[in-house]
């Protein structure tokens, strides 16, 4: 199992700078990847084609950009050309994001889904290998082929909880981006939906990684309280809550990784057993002791 890092979006009028010195940081230390997520802050693409460019030798992905505000060949366009920009270093997660967000804050409809995430992905990932597409869907059209640099092997990872998400990650991706989702889960549901998927449409094993928060300490009961206070709003987000309930967690502090380096350990060791591929840590509170735990890993 590979171990990353989620890379904390930084404030400030030096974001760019600091996102470097992160990256940089991680490279030395030896990590396989880092992860950006794409909210409202800083675009997650174009940060990490500037932020990474001059980092080598250490994987960047997007964890993970939404789908719906972009037409699939526009996403796939920035996507070749951060690629390019990062020597092929470039681990594309998309998602659906949440209703509240599409709905609520863009306008957009957010019925069906999966179908639109079908339709995205049936241009996206064409394009991404260089491919012409004509496709007409219920929700998407494209008559489109880019001359972008760097087509070919760009991995495509697809935030996927419910069965028919991970259908598509295994079926039309290559793999799936998980937050909030504990070993339980990883090994009942997710690890055995994606890799059926991809297998039965003669794909690849998948990749599933696994983003958790991670505190190495000896106050667990703090840090649990401050992982609950933190991580609250993932516990009311519908798709979340349904993987909580799926692992028996209260909230999100119950799958936070929390304790000691021996407790650590094997919270770490469960997630490689349930056949997690990733593991990239969000590291909070006690920073430089679970850093430290993390290089043990490596």
């Amino acid at each position: 199992m590979r171990i990353g890092l989620s890379l904390g979006e930084p404030g400030g009028p030096d974001e760019l700078a600091n996102l470097r010195k992160q990256i940089a940081r991680a490279a030395d230390d030896g990590f396989s990847s880092a992860w950006l997520s794409n909210i409202f802050g800083l675009d997650a693409l174009t940060a990490l084609a500037v932020a990474g460019n001059q980092v080598p030798g250490i994987e960047l992905g997007t964890s993970v950009v939404p789908v719906y505000p972009r037409h699939p060949a526009a996403l796939a366009q920035q996507a070749l050309t951060v690629n390019a920009a990062l020597d092929g270093r470039l681990a594309l997660g998309v998602g659906l994001s949440h209703k509240v967000v599409i709905e609520g804050m863009y306008g957009y409809s957010f019925d069906r889904p999966a179908r639109y995430m079908r339709e995205y992905l049936s241009v996206l990932v064409p394009l991404l290998r260089g491919e012409q597409v004509a496709f007409e869907g219920e929700t998407l059209t494209a008559r489109i082929g880019l001359t972008t640099p760097g087509a070919g092997d760009l991995p495509v990872l697809v935030a996927a909880l419910a069965p028919r998400m991970l259908k598509l990650a295994g079926e039309l991706a290559d793999g799936t981006v998980l937050w909030m989702t504990g070993p339980r889960t990883v090994a009942e549901h997710i690890a055995p939906a994606v890799t059926e998927a991809a297998r039965d449409a003669g794909r690849p094993a998948p990749r599933i990684v696994c983003v958790l928060p991670i505190c190495v300490t000896d106050d667990a009961e703090s840090a649990r309280a401050k992982a609950a206070e933190l991580f609250a709003l993932y516990g009311e987000l519908p798709s979340y809550r349904a993987v909580l309930d799926r692992e028996g967690a209260a909230g999100p502090a119950d799958v936070a990784i929390v304790g000691d380096e021996e407790s650590a350990s094997a919270r770490v060791s469960e997630l490689a057993e349930a056949g997690v591929t990733d593991f990239v840590a969000a590291v909070f509170a006690e920073g430089r002791r679970t850093r430290e735990f993390l290089k043990t890993l490596l």
